[in-house]
This record gives C-alpha cells, structure tokens and sequence, in this order.
C-alpha cells in the first residue's frame, strides 16, 4: 500500500535528509527548545533560525474597564425608544433582559404578541372590531413582520386573546 504505513517505510530510509524533514518533521530540542520548562516557549522561542529571544517581551496589562460589569439599562429608557428601535431589540437580544423591557414598552404601547404568528400586532387606530366576545374579536390589525421590518394592515383579521403572550415580569 503506497500510502499505507508500508509506504512510509521507504521515506524513513531515505539518505536525503531534506525530504526526510518534510516528511517526518523535526525534532524541536535540536531547535533549541527547552521542552520541560514550565514557562511559555513564545517567550524564548521567535524563529528557528534566530538564536536570540524576541526582542519585543511587553508586559501589558488590561484596564480596569474591561472587567467591570456593565450597568443595568433602566426600563425608563425604553420609553424613549422609537418603535423601531424597541422591535429591533426584542428580536436581536433573546433571552436578554433588554428584551423584557422592549416587549414591555410595546405592550405599554398597545402592541400584544401573537404566540402562534410569532409576531407583534395592535389594533388599527379609530377602528371598531367588527365582531368581539369574550373569546376574541375580528377587525384591522397592524402586524409586524420582522422579515420585511414593516407594518402590514390586515383587514378582518382574528384576533384569539389566548394566542396573545402575557405581559412580560420585568425585572
């Protein structure tokens, strides 16, 4: 088998040390490398060929900032939030508590989530439902479609009120 380990055999004879190294690789303590050193070999190690350590050892050190915890966002700030920008956090930021505090304001706003549609929706301004019980009511609903990013009108459309999510707990 010439790729086998048969085949391997005739490269580890091989009188030409060249290919030999490209085959079988090199042994990294002829480099110079002290293998057993429980410091990290990027410190005295730069090139093969370079018998010096590297000559740029910076010891840097990270501030502060980095590793503080972000504050809480406030869920008044919501409130001033456009439309826009509140359904542009609810569906980038899942699971997030900013998620919470955008499907609160746009609840706060008249919009209720349909569970089955996963989509927002809220009833067209200056309109009466057509037909409203207890159950649910048919009429025109502005619906957010997260794939387009705009306001669709349907018309008699129904509306079950057990397909509409509760209002989120706010942390």
């Amino acid at each position: 088998d010439r790729y086998g380990l048969l085949g391997l055999l005739p490269v580890i004879r091989m009188a030409n040390p060249n290919v030999s190294t490209l085959a079988l690789g090199a042994d990294l303590t002829m480099l110079g490398l002290n293998l057993n050193s429980p410091d990290s070999l990027y410190k005295s190690f730069s090139l093969p060929w370079n018998d010096s350590a590297p000559k740029n050892d910076m010891e840097l050190t990270i501030p502060s900032a980095y590793s503080q915890q972000v504050s809480r966002c406030h869920p008044a700030v919501f409130a001033k939030f456009q439309q826009e920008t509140l359904f542009y956090i609810f569906y980038s930021m899942p699971g997030e508590e900013s998620q919470l505090f955008a499907a609160d304001e746009l609840v706060q706003r008249g919009w209720g989530f349909h569970k089955e549609l996963k989509a927002w929706l809220m009833r067209v301004a200056n309109t009466e439902p057509a037909n409203q019980n207890e159950q649910g009511e048919r009429g025109s609903f502005w619906v957010f479609d997260p794939m387009t990013w705009e306001r669709v009108r349907k018309d008699n459309f129904t509306l079950q009120y057990d397909q509409l999510e509760t209002r989120p707990t706010v942390p």
